[in-house]
């Protein structure tokens, strides 16, 4: 058959389908041959990877009719790169493709080619969710498909109702267009190209079908959590937040962040009881605090450019003690420590240290945080237990009491939270040392067990590169201890920051006793932080803290709860400041993060390949 004849190509995506895909063909070619005129199309099944009998099936079947095609795939392409492919080999203008299953009504088939055909459209689509249409969706498939097409007109500005139903065609020119753009190879190139369709003024024809499903089908959690819904977000930070990326929208988007932080800081933590408290406290010894603190955040950037560098990457302390302090002030902002986002981005955007390897070493640090206070409290209980006993009980009477009336309740949450995290904290140090030591694969083994969809490639890859990134930390014992150590440091100069504070109260008590309070205090407030119930854990921290130092001191609950207040109050004031400076003088703000690494920008180092 000669290319020039070919007006259009049906590409059917086949994966496994031996036992449907010879009467899909020939219905396909029934269907086609209707309303066209022989010779002037084909039909191309595009068979990705197959590991059944479909492969030989489509050989029998190309060798039979001269309008049949065979385009072979030794690998799993995805639906989106086989289509990709077929459409690239395909001879016609006119570019079509529906599923195997053939679920859709093929008495649509002609209005699916003519609109295109005809010049009318440059893109068409079948759709199950207009008005008109006759589609019966059970609701394990209705209701994630509602709420994924709700999500792309809502994301990503669509105004089709129906993305994801396999059965579409497009003008080559309009395929040629868009195809360079689309990133996607999986379940999502559908609405990818679609969406794309639209933003660039292309004539896009949506018409109801009557579709029947075939087969079962369920929500699958690789394809449709992982794999569609990071699609819609890589698309929508495309469209609507990267074209507005400027240096002046950069610089706002720091002062908003830091406004918030200082708002959020003053709305949880009441100024007027702030302040109240400061009256009672030599102001003098909370600025000894103040700067005793700001000495910890050095010691953060250096563990960081620890854990990286056994990662590859070898960057400057001062730069990633910006990027912790930039990061530290968006954890101000978002509960669950949300701004560690920002991290991961700064550190991709300006020394392209991958993501995969950016949220491993903010795991590792993480572990080693909530390890370090978990062992910090653990200690100091365990020496009360040896020592003081008697204190051990006050801590016990102080829990099942009242010792703090009305707060008692949100004190008992903060305690049971410290001790859960503080014992997840430990698994997962016992998890990261075991792990290092096993054979690779097992990540992607629990995928590929819990989905067989194409887009398991895509997710175990970056599973497996996570994995691998935190092994690689775990598996270094020098390198282990070394950020260990660093760890230790950081949280003994809290402490010392609230012994401080505890100091400007005139707090007087046997240095034993104010070491055990201060250590257990502030190791058991900021595992409570983990909560999300406030940004910065605000609230939490004050509750854990005051309850034990009424527990463990004669300081009643008043004065420990002022001590609290103080103590967090400075150190967030501490970390807004750092972030601010971070964000004018180290050159690591939101402008030069989401800008990307440019000309003047970039410092090429040791190992930062992405």
């Amino acid at each position: 058959m000669s290319d020039r004849q070919t007006e259009v190509s049906v590409v059917l995506p086949a994966y496994n389908e031996e036992d449907t895909i010879e009467h899909t063909v020939r219905t396909t070619r029934d269907a086609l041959g209707a309303f066209l005129p022989a010779g002037s199309y084909e039909v191309v099944v595009a068979e990705d990877g197959c590991d059944d009998r479909t492969p030989d099936i489509a050989d029998e079947l190309a060798a039979a009719f001269d309008d049949v095609r065979h385009f072979h795939s030794d690998e799993r392409l995805g639906r989106g790169g086989a289509l990709d492919a077929a459409f690239a080999a395909a001879h016609g203008d006119v570019l079509v493709y529906f599923d195997t299953d053939m679920a859709t009504d093929m008495r649509h088939l002609e209005h699916l080619v003519e609109s295109v055909r005809s010049g009318d459209y440059d893109v068409a689509t079948g759709s199950r969710w207009m008005s008109e249409n006759v589609a019966d969706r059970p609701a394990k498939r209705g209701i994630p498909s509602r709420g994924f097409n709700l999500a792309a007109r809502l994301f990503l500005g669509s105004e089709l109702r129906d993305h994801q139903c396999g059965f579409k065609s497009f003008s080559r020119e309009a395929f040629e267009r868009l195809e360079p753009d689309v990133e996607d190879e999986h379940w999502f190139w559908d609405t990818e190209m679609l969406v794309r369709a639209q933003r660039a003024g292309l004539r896009v024809h949506e018409f109801p079908v009557d579709w029947e499903p075939k087969g079962d089908s369920k929500v699958d959690l690789v394809r449709d959590v992982f794999g569609m819904g990071s699609q819609v977000v890589r698309c929508w930070w495309e469209f609507s937040v990267e074209p507005y990326v400027t240096r002046r929208t950069g610089a706002l988007a720091g002062i908003v962040l830091t406004l918030v932080a200082l708002g959020l800081m003053l709305f949880y933590l009441d100024p007027s009881s702030v302040l109240a408290a400061m009256a009672d406290a030599d102001p003098a010894i909370v600025a000894l605090g103040a700067v005793v603190y700001a000495l910890s955040w050095p010691l953060r950037g250096l563990r960081y450019r620890d854990i990286l560098s056994e990662l590859g990457y070898r960057e400057d302390v001062w730069f990633l003690t910006g990027a912790v302090f930039v990061s530290q002030t968006g954890n101000l902002v978002f509960p669950m420590r949300g701004g560690d986002f920002i991290r991961a981005y700064v550190v991709k955007a300006r020394r392209r240290v991958p993501y995969t390897s950016g949220f491993a070493s903010l795991a590792v640090e993480r572990v080693f945080d909530l390890l370090t206070i978990t062992l910090l409290a653990g200690s100091v209980l365990l020496g009360l237990a040896a020592f003081a006993p008697e204190q051990v009980a006050a801590i016990a009477g102080a829990v099942s009491g009242d010792a703090l009336g009305a707060d008692q309740r949100s004190a008992e949450t903060a305690l049971a939270v410290a001790g859960l995290v503080g014992a997840l904290a430990v698994a997962a140090v016992v998890a990261i040392v075991a792990s290092a030591r096993m054979d690779g694969g097992y990540a992607r083994r629990l995928i590929e067990w819990a989905s067989d969809d194409g887009y398991v490639e895509l997710v175990a890859g970056v599973v497996e590169s996570f994995v691998a990134d935190v092994q690689t930390v775990a598996a270094d014992g020098p390198a282990f201890a070394r950020v260990g150590a660093t760890s230790v440091l950081v949280w003994a100069i809290d402490v010392l920051t609230a012994l401080c504070v505890l100091l400007a109260f005139g707090v007087d008590l046997p240095l034993s006793t104010l070491l055990a309070t201060g250590f257990f205090a502030v190791s058991v407030g900021n595992l409570a932080k983990v909560l999300p119930l406030s940004p910065g854990g605000i609230g939490l921290y004050e509750g854990a803290f005051t309850l034990l130092v009424v527990a463990l001191t004669p300081i009643g609950a008043p004065a420990a709860l002022a001590v609290a207040l103080v103590d967090h109050a400075v150190k967030n004031a501490v970390t807004v400041v750092g972030g601010v400076v971070s964000m004018l003088t180290l050159n690591v703000s939101l402008t030069e993060a989401v800008e990307g690494p440019g000309a003047d920008a970039m410092e090429t180092e040791a190992g930062t390949t992405d």
